[in-house]
């Protein structure tokens, strides 16, 4: 860790430095304020110990110009008993601290590993932020159909609202990057995305994980926790599979929403909470709500702008730019050269109807790039069920259709997964809790 120090007497500086070098901290000198901007200029600091008075300018000038250079990193003002009323000036003007003279060791020193976590926490938000900009970016949503123009038109007029979003489609169309598109086209583009997978979640995990919780809360709760919604104030909380919420936390979502305060499990204080919230779900929503297993109330407030994400089978011009995508991303993962794909093997790919939709698309072009043995992905390359063009669905009701797709698609996923459920469950695109349910309610039996 590097610390420059802003100090005109000399004793003063180097009683300073010789007990931070014995610490372990890099550190550097400044004299006056010139010297202090210009190695504040050369140089990265992690944090600045400052005297409130030098022989050129102030201390508050100083914070200042460093603050405008630099504005996440952490400055301890030094200051003599005289002078509190200017560092207290100083502590309005972004200081982190500020430790009178003579300065107390040990103070100081809790003060510097305060201000030192602060700054990587600081610092992990900033890599954060950055990380979901490129993960969700907008040009990341790859399609040249209608369907998709009309959904990505709604999505770019969405986010200059800040009103709640609902996301609907089947599993695999893409509705958490979406969900991302329309927090990056926001006001709250600069602040933090969160994710909440629900259906990953136990029922008995889901209130903590959203609120957060206080140090004994329950058992094994031995410290405090900050929840989804306190993490993403000031930004967007994306909430996937709102339809597996349970009945009971419904209850104080909506008492969220309503009042924007939230209560951490085991407090009593409520914390106030700023978040535009965009939920997802593959179920049909107004059947949940005829069965009782959603809140009406909830529904309408969640309901404000809704959004489909439609199938891929119903917008397949989409497929060849998503092809070319795919490929290019896991020839580069899987260090090959791969110059494309035959004309007979995208006639296959063509008709098939993807159940998975997107995402399968990917696993498809995934699992040609790694078995790959030429210059070009072939119908060789292809998996059988996309060769024997789609999958054999029948005649008969839809429920009963999708019943049969659902059922194929576990089979499919058990076996490559020698009947591993928490694989079958990732590539699947739900929670292992979920794929259990499935097996016992579509009677699939297991080795």
């Amino acid at each position: 860790m590097r610390i420059l120090i802003v100090e005109d007497e000399m004793n003063q500086r180097i009683l300073l430095k010789r007990m931070l070098e014995k610490e372990g901290y890099e550190i550097s000198e400044a004299k006056n304020g010139a010297e202090a901007l210009t190695q504040f200029d050369a140089h990265d600091f992690d944090l600045v110990i400052l005297d409130q008075r030098l022989p050129d300018m102030t201390g508050l000038e100083i914070l200042k110009k460093f603050k405008k250079a630099n504005p996440i990193v952490p400055i301890i003002i030094v200051t003599a008993y005289a002078n509190v009323s200017d560092a207290v000036k100083a502590m309005q003007e972004s200081a982190f601290y500020y430790v009178t003279k003579p300065v107390d060791t040990e103070e100081l020193l809790l003060m510097i590993r305060k201000a030192t976590e602060t700054m990587n926490l600081k610092r992990e938000n900033i890599e954060l932020r950055k990380f979901l900009r490129e993960k969700y970016r907008y040009d990341r949503i790859i399609y040249t159909s209608s369907l998709m123009e009309e959904t990505m038109s709604t999505v770019s007029r969405a986010a200059e609202s800040d009103a709640n979003v609902l996301l609907t489609g089947e599993s695999g169309t893409g509705k958490e990057l979406i969900a991302g598109a329309v927090h990056n086209l926001s006001k709250r583009a600069d602040k933090l995305f969160i994710v909440a997978h629900l259906a990953a979640l136990p029922e008995t995990l889901i209130e903590s994980e959203l609120f957060g919780y206080v140090r004994g809360a329950f058992t094994g709760a031995d410290r405090h926790r900050v929840g989804k919604f306190e993490f993403a104030s000031g930004g967007s909380l994306f909430l996937d599979e709102i339809g597996e919420l349970p009945l009971s936390v419904q209850t104080k979502l909506l008492r969220v929403i309503q009042e924007k305060k939230i209560v951490r499990l085991g407090a009593n204080e409520e914390v106030d909470v700023d978040v535009r919230l965009i939920c997802a779900t593959n179920k049909n929503i107004e059947e949940e709500l005829e069965k009782g297993n959603f809140r009406e109330d909830l529904f309408y407030r969640l309901n404000v702008i809704r959004i489909h994400v439609p199938p891929l089978r119903e917008r397949k011009e989409d497929i060849p730019l998503l092809v070319d995508y795919f490929l290019r991303s896991y020839a580069q993962r899987e260090k090959k050269t791969i110059k494309g794909i035959t004309d007979e093997a995208m006639k296959s790919i063509f008709k098939y109807d993807y159940p998975g939709n997107v995402r399968e698309l990917g696993n498809i072009i995934e699992r040609a790039a790694v078995l790959i043995r030429g210059a070009y992905i072939t119908k060789e390359d292809l998996p059988l069920s996309i060769i024997q063009k789609s999958p054999r669905l029948g005649s008969g009701k839809l429920k009963n259709v999708l019943s049969r797709i659902e059922v194929n698609m576990i089979k499919q996923a058990l076996k490559k997964h020698d009947g591993n459920q928490s694989k079958a469950a990732r590539e699947l695109g739900i929670s292992e809790r979920v794929l259990r349910y499935k097996l016992k309610t579509l009677k699939i039996k297991t080795v």
